[in-house]
């Protein structure tokens, strides 16, 4: 069932169990291996999310991303070296204005994903409105600040977390987390939205062929679409 926004102002210190930290600890170090093949080849990947801030249940999902324009044929290879299974590769676009991203699927649960194209300010910063860390971090057992998808603020604690609605209160949630308030009311619109009217999917979900590269699937969809071509001539993160 789909989690929910918190609609009113919410306070609550959650304690995990010796169960919550060995899942904790088993997601990280998934997640670990993955990241460690990719900084192999220098492509600089988080973690972001519940592996990121700590609240993981077994429903997590791992998603591991590289902020930084890639050859895909780079990221591939860095996950066949360590021989991490590709289950799946598809391009997707959240909306006309998102950039398209390549989204390698390596189970059900876990994925590594990076722009195709440059992404927005507010694109970038959705990552760290979650909450993301890099590898050292991972490695260092840190656990930072992120909003959830029921956009309840988790600030870690030695015990726990801390959690707290961010409703009415966007511009000291941008500060903690190091974002701008409109990313902030960006993703507030959105997640009520999607609370009212349902999940309205993507606006692009494509499966690569075997014989395909990201690059090729992307130039033959910019072919047919002008919006795809017009998206793919923006230079700023603005």
């Amino acid at each position: 069932m789909a989690t929910k926004p918190k609609k009113h102002a919410n306070y609550k210190e959650v304690d995990y169990t010796s169960r919550h930290w060995a899942l904790l600890w088993e997601y990280r170090e998934k997640a670990a291996q993955i990241m460690a093949a990719l900084e192999g080849f220098r492509l600089q990947p988080v973690v972001h999310g519940s592996i990121a801030r700590g609240d993981v249940n077994k429903n997590s999902d791992i998603d591991v991303f590289i902020a930084n324009l890639q050859s895909s044929f780079l990221v591939e290879t860095a996950l066949e070296k360590a021989k991490t299974p590709i289950n799946a590769r598809l391009l997707v676009q959240a909306t006309p204005t998102y950039a398209m991203k390549a989204h390698i699927e390596i189970d059900v649960k876990t994925s590594v994903s990076f722009p195709l194209m440059r992404m927005r300010r507010v694109e970038r910063e959705f990552y760290k409105f979650g909450g993301e860390i890099n590898l050292n971090q991972l490695r260092e057992g840190t656990r930072v600040a992120g909003v959830d998808k029921k956009l309840m603020l988790i600030e870690p604690t030695g015990e726990g977390h801390i959690e707290s609605s961010i409703l009415g209160r966007e511009e000291h949630v941008a500060k903690i987390l190091g974002v701008s308030a409109g990313t902030v009311r960006d993703r507030v619109r959105v997640l009520l939205k999607r609370d009212e009217v349902g999940r309205t999917g993507v606006f692009i979900k494509k499966e690569l062929v075997s014989d395909e590269t990201f690059e090729m699937a992307l130039k033959k969809l910019a072919d047919k679409n002008p919006a795809i071509r017009r998206r793919m001539k923006m230079k700023t993160h603005g």
